[in-house]
């Protein structure tokens, strides 16, 4: 009984850390979603490879991650360790940016080295999360941490973007609060109850990929998660260029650029990622998984397809929803496949999946549009997630079956 007293004091304290980390990650996140390109493309005026850069960094990050549950298990140290040293590597990048004056170069090296150590340490918070969360409440708990998270970042698009809105140049004042913030996650991850995992006595790099051909499940699901991820991340890289860039006939100012990428798909977020985990704990995997599907092919569509500002905003609130739901499922769902030992692992070769399709998307989304339009971009990105789900049909048949 003391044993269950102590993890239920455990999952509490972690979760007020959680609550109060989610603040700052919600103000670093309008970086991902709007500021570091809108910055790039309309201050900067980047050339086409640095704005793939940019939209590629996070996912290098992703692709990196595969090794990080490797590193800590050969170095031995605590999981909260890497995760501090990783969010402190990542204020270093954003202070680069702050200080990057007229250079376009500092920048680029700025932000990326940022967007790569944010995601670089995925693995390592869902190792966190299997830990100190229960089967039965991590997607509530992840989700209200969200919501916290959201309302933050939404918040802060609005302050964001009136403040570029008045004075575009001196945007170096968002990105040491960037800096700042990063150094709070840091200070959360420090006090956390420490999670530590094997150590190994030698370096195994790719020794989680052993899940991928042992789990039939698991690589499934990797598979038509890749081509769902794959259309996703196609758009992802558009979203801001797509209303930014005078070509595609919008060129919002940085107040209404940052309503729509980042204001209006957090507010959603916070409307509905505590339903999403209250769903991801109760219903079949499966079945969410396919119903995120839809509102990501709706969201899409609409957006690109709807030639409006009306439609930039109906789009991305669909996709916003389908986000706060995929949000939880990209995050929890292999706790609900791998052994707990092994939830960094699985998460790590998820990761780094991620990394792959997310590192390539830019360049193939950024190629297209410049030939064929943003349009074909979507209407190749629509067929990716059709076929990602009809490919779980099997598995959705047999969950309706069986009734679990």
């Amino acid at each position: 009984m003391a044993g269950t007293k102590h993890d239920i004091k455990q999952q509490q304290s972690t979760f007020r850390l959680e609550l109060v980390r989610a603040v700052p990650q919600g103000l670093i996140e309008t970086a991902g979603s709007t500021f570091a390109m809108y910055v790039a493309v309309t201050i900067f005026d980047v050339p086409m490879w640095m704005k793939m850069a940019i939209a590629a960094a996070a996912s290098l990050g992703l692709l990196l991650s595969l090794f990080t549950v490797q590193m800590v298990r050969r170095v031995g140290c605590t999981v909260n360790t890497a995760l501090v040293l990783i969010w402190i590597l990542a204020a270093v990048g954003f202070s680069l940016a702050a200080m990057s004056g007229a250079s376009a170069q500092v920048y680029l090296i700025g932000v990326c080295l940022a967007a790569v150590m944010l995601t670089l340490g995925a693995p390592l918070i869902a190792q966190i999360y299997r830990k100190h969360y229960t089967n039965k409440t991590r997607g509530q708990l992840f989700a209200v941490s969200g919501v916290v998270r959201a309302s933050t970042g939404a918040l802060m698009g609005v302050i964001l973007g009136n403040w570029l809105a008045g004075q575009e140049q001196n945007f170096h004042v968002i990105f040491w609060g960037y800096s700042m913030a990063c150094l709070i996650m840091a200070g959360c991850g420090m006090v956390m109850a420490k999670v530590r995992l094997r150590k190994t006595d030698r370096l195994h790099l790719f020794d989680a990929f052993q899940h991928v051909h042992q789990d039939k499940a698991f690589r499934k699901l990797l598979g038509c998660w890749f081509l769902l991820g794959m259309g996703n991340l196609l758009c992802f890289s558009l979203f801001v260029e797509f209303i930014s860039n005078p070509t595609y006939g919008f060129e919002l100012n940085p107040s209404k650029a940052a309503f729509v990428t980042s204001t209006i798909p957090m507010l959603i977020f916070v409307i509905f990622v505590i339903p999403w985990g209250m769903v991801f704990d109760k219903m079949p995997f499966y079945r969410v998984r396919v119903i995120t599907n839809v509102f990501f092919l709706a969201g899409i569509l609409v957006y690109f397809l709807g030639g409006n500002y009306l439609s930039l905003c109906i789009g991305i609130a669909l996709h916003g929803i389908g986000r706060s739901g995929g949000n939880i499922l990209w995050s929890l769902w292999v706790t609900k496949f791998a052994h707990e030992d092994h939830v960094g692992e699985y998460m790590s070769v998820h990761t780094y999946l991620t990394g792959v399709r997310g590192t390539a998307a830019p360049i193939f989304a950024f190629i297209i549009a410049g030939n064929l339009g943003a349009e074909t971009v979507a209407i190749i990105a629509a067929g990716l997630i059709v076929l990602s789900s009809a490919l779980l049909w099997p598995e959705l048949k047999a969950e309706w079956i069986h009734g679990k």
